[in-house]
């Protein structure tokens, strides 16, 4: 069972995670047709970042039996492992920009209070059902503070804005980050480049 204070944590940082979000949208202006990232328009990236709060009311609406992956760092092993043609992925993140609509960044605020007040109807220990299995919501919550707080990072980018990572989102994100890290077996190159022992080769990732 999670404690309280891990919840918290937890909830708090995801809050902090979508609000940043929703005020980063907000900044977009007149921008959305321009280029957001790799294939996507700034509108698509949106689109596809929004889709870290919609997966949380979905999944809520779900409710699996019982556990099956327990950790945020073992849902992203699955995930990628059964993630599809690229193609379909970055079809799907310009199908959520274009449902955003006439008015993205309302559209976005809407969503994330929405999606917010359903996680504070909610406990941490409930079991939600996700693609590779079912989950607490405790566990679950780090990957898509993950997503919102990275793909924030990617908007503030394109749009010119020097991005501001809210604290608690930043700590749950650097620590999912490490775990991905020893996971994946490059703890010691990540190490070494932070601390400002070398660069990381081109296209380095943990995931």
């Amino acid at each position: 069972m999670s404690s309280p204070e891990t919840w918290s944590k937890t909830h708090k940082a995801f809050a902090e995670a979508a609000a940043w979000f929703v005020d980063t949208a907000a900044k977009v202006a007149g921008r959305w047709e321009e280029p957001g990232l790799g294939e996507w328009s700034v509108r698509d990236l949106v689109g596809h970042t929004s889709r870290a709060l919609l997966t949380v009311e979905t999944y809520l609406n779900q409710q699996a039996a019982s556990i099956e992956v327990e950790s945020a760092d073992e849902y992203f092993r699955l995930a990628l492992a059964s993630v599809g043609d690229p193609a379909a992925v970055a079809e799907r993140g310009r199908d959520a920009g274009a449902a955003l609509g006439s008015d993205p960044a309302a559209a976005v605020e809407e969503i994330a209070d929405r999606v917010l007040s359903m996680v504070n109807a909610s406990c941490g220990d409930s079991i939600v059902r996700t693609p590779v299995g079912g989950m607490r919501l405790m566990d679950y919550m780090p990957t898509r503070t993950f997503e919102l707080t990275v793909h924030t990072c990617d908007l503030a980018a394109a749009i010119d804005v020097v991005p501001q990572v809210p604290e608690a989102a930043a700590d749950q994100s650097f620590a999912l980050l490490g775990r991905l890290a020893i996971r994946s077996g490059k703890a010691s190159e990540l190490l070494l480049a932070a601390t400002g022992r070398g660069g990381l080769p081109a296209g380095f990732t943990v995931l």
